[in-house]
């Protein structure tokens, strides 16, 4: 049997079309490929980005920023030395993007001028770290993307 050129653009038509509808109907059906938005009020968020982008500009004036390293403990957050930390007030949130159930946000409230998020709260891997964080009125903004 011999198949005419109509046939075969036709049959390869069908074919390219049944491997494009395959990819389709897995993509929807397969839990593995879900994907989350970061956050579930983003438009509210976008409406306050200039705040983030005013906190983040003040954190690049200061002469010491936010550091961070992996203790045994845990994540320890140093704050800058120059600043009496019993002032220092705001948030951390770690995000995880590969499970939401991980996300956590904790109040910053120092006894030290470092804080320690513990070993048992954090699953090795990558997360995202946001500090928004206060010192005597003026607004600060840490983010960054750690591995840990």
């Amino acid at each position: 049997m011999k198949i005419s050129w109509g046939t075969g653009i036709v049959l390869a038509f069908v074919g390219f079309i049944s491997f494009i509808m395959y990819f389709i109907v897995t993509m929807n059906v397969n839990k593995d490929f879900e994907h989350e938005l970061v956050t579930d009020d983003y438009y509210a968020e976008e409406l306050a980005y200039q705040n983030d982008i005013n906190k983040l500009n003040n954190a690049k004036g200061l002469a010491e920023n936010i550091s961070y390293s992996k203790t045994n403990e845990g994540l320890m957050i140093t704050f800058p030395k120059t600043f009496d930390y019993k002032n220092i007030s705001g948030k951390v949130f770690l995000y995880r993007p590969s499970n939401k159930q991980l996300d956590f946000e904790t109040a910053i409230s120092l006894s030290n001028p470092y804080l320690l998020i513990p070993d048992n709260r954090l699953v090795d891997g990558r997360w995202n770290i946001k500090i928004d964080w206060q010192y005597k009125g003026n607004s600060y903004l840490f983010k960054q993307a750690i591995t840990y």
